[in-house]
């Protein structure tokens, strides 16, 4: 049994064409590649009007892509039209990885999510970050708007099947594992960073310095 592989030149029997990936796995049916739209419908508003966390992907200028997680109360992105959405910014550790992104390259993808569905929606477009004092007004919660928000023109939208739900059994927690021993944020912080910090010391500076603020 070879050894586990340490770089992708390790693999033996890759697939490198598209002929090959179809001839591995098949091609979709025409009722699947007709499901994408190019505006949202009232199913899309209405999925995104229930959904409480999305995931948004960007790329940087060298191509690394960047997956970042946001989440507020169901309904925190606003449908502005049938082809505009925003979604607010909140306060969080700064990095601000997806605008450095967006800043150089607009292209955006979302996939939003409903605990306890299946489904997923995902989404495609061109995203700006944009600071109008009327859209970040309907973004409140509990009394506090965003400082800036990213506006995203949609440019495709469809509905993902339930099977990577179903097989994972994401929303059943009678087969989720243990994670209490893991570590937490500050842990990675202090040990990917190789911070000469405790714990405890870390999540006050943290505190003080705002990053643990939820609005």
């Amino acid at each position: 049994m070879p050894e586990d592989p340490t770089t992708l030149a390790d693999f033996n029997d890759p697939i490198t064409t598209v002929d090959q990936l179809e001839a591995h796995a098949g091609t979709a049916p025409e009722k699947v590649r007709v499901k994408e739209i190019k505006a949202l419908d009232d199913l899309c508003r209405q999925f995104i009007a229930r959904s409480p966390f999305c995931l948004i992907a960007t790329v940087d200028p060298e191509g690394v892509i960047d997956v970042s997680p946001k989440g507020d109360p169901a309904g925190f992105v606003t449908v502005l039209s049938d082809t505009v959405l925003a979604i607010p910014d909140r306060p969080g550790n700064r990095r601000l990885d997806s605008y450095h992104n967006l800043l150089k390259d607009p292209r955006v993808g979302l996939i939003f999510l409903i605990p306890g569905k299946g489904e997923t929606l995902r989404v495609s477009g061109r995203a700006r970050i944009v600071r109008d004092a009327w859209l970040l007004e309907r973004m409140q919660v509990e009394g506090k708007q965003p400082s800036m928000a990213l506006a995203v023109e949609i440019t495709r939208a469809f509905m993902h099947c339930p099977k990577a739900m179903v097989r994972s059994k994401i929303w059943q927690p009678e087969s989720w594992r243990n994670a209490d021993d893991l570590g937490d944020i500050g842990d990675a912080m202090i040990r990917h960073g190789k911070l000469e910090q405790t714990p405890e010391a870390l999540l006050e500076e943290a505190t003080s310095e705002g990053l643990l603020r939820l609005y």
